[in-house]
């Protein structure tokens, strides 16, 4: 699916700096919630921070107990808000290198793609 846009709700936005400013000796990662409109606009609503499992200091990882969590989060805000919300992507920090995706990323994202449409924010 080829998007037009990623629009970020200011709240997720500033979820998203603070946790990358929180640390700048690991890579930080977490999860957006929210929705593809119909014209191939993303709007992300939320955003779940997620714990470190992964001990490598370039490295994140989601836990299938943390994707799940993240699910149910999307089911609430869903029921609060009126509408269909679920788990759109993955944001993650870069620190002390490029701001562009890595390779590891970029394979990450590939692989995502295949299952479901799916944006990586870096």
């Amino acid at each position: 699916m080829v998007l037009d846009a990623v629009h970020i709700n200011t709240d997720a936005f500033l979820v998203c700096i603070l946790h990358a400013l929180s640390t700048e000796n690991e890579e930080v990662m977490g999860l957006c919630i929210g929705k593809v409109d119909c014209e191939q606009v993303v709007h992300v609503m939320s955003v779940m921070i997620l714990r470190r499992s992964d001990k490598r200091k370039d490295r994140v990882e989601i836990s299938p107990e943390q994707l799940s969590a993240a699910t149910t989060k999307a089911e609430h805000l869903s029921a609060q808000s009126g509408r269909t919300l679920r788990v759109i992507g993955w944001y993650h920090s870069h620190p002390h290198i490029t701001v562009w995706p890595s390779h590891v990323g970029t394979l990450i994202q590939c692989h995502r793609e295949l299952w479901k449409s799916c944006i990586n924010i870096c």
